[in-house]
């Protein structure tokens, strides 16, 4: 095994493959028990999925948090059980005149910031012990708690192009979204505040974690750059899964003290007083010591909660 690979790759997920499939294969493929992936992608979902690999999967719960941007499509007219192209179609409504685009932007426009959403039923979201699909499946519909999301950017990137044929409508989007979007529901309550049905025909996430989709790479890639000998050339440094935590810098004095472990005062980073973060990242020397975190019971004390020395 090669336990010695500590890093994370930009990996581009294909069409068909779960984001489990991708871990399972690159495990084989890098010869490595430790690694995971930084946020889950529907199987038809394509682009950037973030593997965190050795000493990075420690870090794999803010690789999550992280917001990510999207580019997909979404078809107005024809509704489906799972809110994309691939479920089976539950109403369509003939469209004659498609919206205009000022209709389309005004309604993405109200769809930016924090709003409530209610996760689809084919999603894997826990009610009382199980995944919503399994209910899905079933043919059961369970009530969903709606939950708080945060969405930066809405806008339609491309014309609306009208099938004559379908007496469907489709226009392409881009969409920059906090951890625990469901952009299939996004598309689903976009075409309802145009009294339509609608769904996401297409979706493609073009960046996460600072990874861009142009620099991704593929399974095949990278198991090219294993033969030859340069694996080391698609690791970024797991410095990078922290990127949206506050950084602050360490003297020598609190080097020594963090990676041994040590609580800090609130008064011992006077910076972070004007900030309301419960958690920032450590660095000495431009390297990670530890991420620390608010302590629960002591108010006033930062403690570690990673550290790598």
């Amino acid at each position: 095994m090669n336990e010695n690979l500590n890093g994370i790759i930009n990996v581009y997920k294909e069409a068909g493959w779960t984001s489990f499939d991708v871990v399972a294969k690159l495990r084989g493929i890098l010869k490595t028990k430790k690694i995971g992936h930084g946020g889950t992608l529907d199987p038809e979902v394509t682009g950037v999925l973030p593997i965190a690999v050795g000493k990075a999967t420690r870090l794999l719960e803010y690789m999550e948090a992280s917001g990510k941007v999207y580019e997909g499509e979404v078809t107005l007219g024809s509704a489906t059980d799972t809110e994309d192209a691939h479920g089976k179609i539950i109403q369509h409504i003939p469209i004659l005149t498609p919206p205009s685009e000022k209709e389309i932007d005004d309604a993405m426009s109200k769809m930016h910031g924090k709003i409530k959403q209610v996760p689809p039923m084919y999603s894997a979201v826990k009610i009382k012990g199980k995944k919503l699909y399994e209910y899905a499946r079933a043919g059961i519909e369970v009530e969903r708690p709606a939950r708080e999301i945060e969405i930066y950017e809405f806008v339609r990137t491309s014309p609306i192009e009208y099938d004559a044929d379908k007496k469907c409508a489709h226009f392409t989007f881009r969409v920059a979204c906090s951890k625990g979007t469901y952009v299939r529901t996004l598309s689903v309550d976009l075409a309802k505040k145009l009294n339509l049905p609608g769904h996401m025909s297409r979706l493609e996430r073009t960046a996460a974690n600072g990874l861009k989709l142009d620099s991704a790479l593929s399974l095949s890639d990278i198991e090219k750059m294993r033969d030859e000998n340069r694996l080391s050339e698609c690791l970024y440094p797991i410095e990078l899964a922290v990127s949206d935590l506050v950084r602050v810098p360490l003297t020598r004095e609190q080097y020594e003290a963090a990676i041994v472990g040590k609580k800090f005062q609130e008064t011992d980073f006077q910076a972070l007083s004007a900030l309301t973060v419960s958690q920032f990242a450590a660095f000495y020397n431009e390297k990670l010591v530890a991420v620390y975190m608010k302590h629960p019971e002591n108010k006033g004390e930062w403690k570690p909660n990673k550290v790598f020395g």
